[in-house]
């Protein structure tokens, strides 16, 4: 069997603002489109596809849960320059729930939080901390 990753599906209250989010911090190109008659707004970010769907009060989607926890916990972006990328989020306002900092040879990783209280990773795998 052969598996290929194909994309993250992320629930917004405002899809928009999550895709301008993605857009404007980190670089991803949004794409909308119309399904089943209905606005899709979708993202390409590093390669890899993520999907936005609305949700609203009601509608039976449960809010995030608190960090950290069981299941899926966050998603992870390599950069080169780590230092640089994470000035240059928090000069747009990106707020980071953790400071780059080195957790073992070889790894830089910083976390930063994403609409929805996404939790995000900025990871740079390098020789220059080992």
């Amino acid at each position: 069997m052969a598996l290929v990753f194909d994309h993250v599906h992320l629930r917004s209250r405002d899809p928009e603002a999550t895709a301008q989010w993605f857009a404007d911090m980190l670089g991803a190109e949004i794409q909308r489109s119309i399904e089943q008659g209905k606005p899709r707004i979708d993202l390409v970010l590093g390669g890899a596809r993520i999907f936005i769907a609305s949700v609203s009060e009601g509608d039976g989607v449960n809010p995030p849960p608190a960090l950290p926890c069981r299941g899926l916990d966050h998603f992870g972006l390599r950069v080169e320059g780590i230092d640089a990328v994470a000035a240059e989020l928090k000069r747009k306002g990106v707020v980071f729930t953790k400071e780059p900092h080195t957790p073992r040879p070889g790894i830089r990783i910083c976390f930063l939080r994403g609409p929805e209280d996404i939790s995000i990773e900025l990871l740079e795998r390098s020789p220059a901390y080992a």
